[in-house]
């Protein structure tokens, strides 16, 4: 394979997007690609999307006045007043932005893994490229840029041609990952498990199942799934996938395996890796059993590119979490925070209880739980059984954030056994951090975790400036 970047011209991107070059030197060669007018560099090409807030289109002149040297647009008359800059005209921008993206991605040369899953998809992405960067040049998309647009600028990179990209597919409903599949032509899918993330969207869990094994379709004989043995839903899904099959699991029989799991809360996990390249004890200071899983995942995608286990387990010793993601912070002022505030769901608010529940040698353990968004009708009877489970992760005290639903978490709590005077409500993150810093103390171990939209990134902060 060539080491000489993809070059993309204006030529090409008509071609690859199905549309006509109106303007313009056909040959000339497209650096930057953007979709915001604001950060568009000199030579940068602007596409002009169109979504549900904005209009690309309005935004062209200030494209050119930044030093655009071309725009894709699906109205013409946007571009008027040009000069001799790139013009290709498209039936429909965002179509043609994804479409240049699986033409590059072709281009490339690169070996395609794609993951999906209702938990831990930038975990598992991030361990992954990690472990197979130990043999391979690697790209991982920024983020969580896996949508449909996000995605496509995600595979324009690869015109530096690296030998694998990993990249994550997101979904709240049904034929988005079939969309993104079709971009992104996957050689390996990982499918992490069905959680009950998005159930606003769904009749039932079974429908989001049905949605993310959309990751099978499209499938070569040749290309892998790393499927989740211990999810009854994905593998009675996963039987269909027309090409090989790599399962992973802590409970079930896998081919990737973790035995002898020690917990150990926020100190980390040890396991014994089971793999038909042998097996190997390994530590990790990642916490809890879903971050062990993503870990299976990643691993059984290394192993499958050839990645010796040694280099995994010596990997595996010093993995971080991204930031709010599960990340520990030790305070100076003797407050731990498990912060993971980034995002949440039932399932992964269940799995952060249980490793509070695993630390011991801690004096109390708290947390500031965010309500959780995009349950539908199903948000209300979902946190009250999140409440029992926090009670039952022996907190000595919790502060919950959000409208009705993280209120009837709390009140859950109480029923199942905590003291109405240790459980407090907040409608606002702002509010709630005043609350935690009422109820935190030296010693204590406080879990921050809620929807994204609910922002307790901020109760992390506050915490933070009181503590470290």
């Amino acid at each position: 394979m060539s080491d000489e970047p993809v070059a993309v011209t204006a030529d090409v991107l008509a071609q690859a997007a199905e549309g006509r070059l109106v303007g313009g030197d056909g040959g000339r060669v497209i650096g930057g690609i953007s979709i915001d007018s604001r950060t568009v560099a000199a030579g940068d090409l602007f596409f002009a999307i169109r979504g549900e807030r904005f209009d690309g289109h309005a935004f062209v002149g200030a494209a050119f006045e930044r030093g655009a040297t071309g725009v894709v647009v699906s109205d013409a008359a946007a571009a008027r007043g040009a000069g001799d800059a790139v013009v290709v005209l498209v039936a429909d921008t965002t179509r043609a932005l994804q479409a240049l993206a699986r033409h590059v991605r072709r281009a490339s040369g690169a070996r395609v893994v794609a993951i999906t899953g209702s938990a831990g998809k930038t975990t598992t992405k991030e361990i992954a490229a990690e472990f197979l960067s130990a043999r391979y040049r690697v790209f991982r998309n920024k983020g969580n840029l896996n949508n449909h647009i996000g995605l496509p600028l995600s595979l324009l990179e690869l015109r530096a041609r690296p030998d694998v990209a990993v990249v994550e597919l997101g979904m709240n409903h049904a034929g988005e990952i079939r969309t993104l599949v079709g971009i992104a032509e996957p050689d390996a899918r990982v499918w992490t498990n069905v959680g009950d993330a998005h159930m606003g969207f769904f009749a039932s869990p079974d429908a989001i199942a049905d949605a993310k094994a959309e990751i099978l379709e499209l499938a070569r004989p040749s290309d892998l799934l790393v499927a989740n043995a211990d999810d009854e839903r994905l593998m009675t899904r996963a039987r269909r996938f027309a090409g090989r099959v790599v399962t992973f699991g802590i409970e079930q029989h896998a081919d990737v395996r973790a035995a002898d799991v020690s917990d150990h809360g926020v100190d980390g996990t040890s396991a014994w890796l089971m793999t038909d390249r042998g097996e190997a004890r390994m530590e990790t200071p990642l916490v809890g059993r879903g971050n062990l899983a993503n870990i299976l995942a990643a691993a059984a995608v290394a192993l499958d590119a050839q990645v010796p286990l040694a280099e995994i387990v010596a990997r595996s010793a010093t993995l971080a979490p991204a930031p709010r993601r599960g990340k520990v912070l030790r305070l100076a002022g003797g407050v731990t925070i498990l912060d993971d505030s980034y995002n949440s769901s039932p399932a992964a608010l269940r799995r952060a209880l249980e490793t509070l529940a695993s630390t011991t040698g801690r004096a109390r353990k708290g947390a500031v739980l965010g309500e959780m968004l995009e349950l539908g009708s199903h948000a209300i009877s979902l946190h009250r059984a999140c409440g029992a489970a926090a009670a039952a992760a022996g907190l000595a005290w919790l502060v919950t954030v959000g409208r009705a639903p993280a209120s009837a978490l709390g009140e859950a709590a109480v029923a199942a056994g905590m003291s109405q005077a240790s459980v407090r409500h907040a409608a606002t993150s702002e509010e709630a951090g005043g609350l935690a810093l009422s109820f935190a103390r030296p010693g204590d171990l406080v879990l921050v975790k809620g929807s994204r939209g609910i922002g307790v990134d901020r109760v992390t902060d506050r915490l933070e400036e009181m503590f470290g």
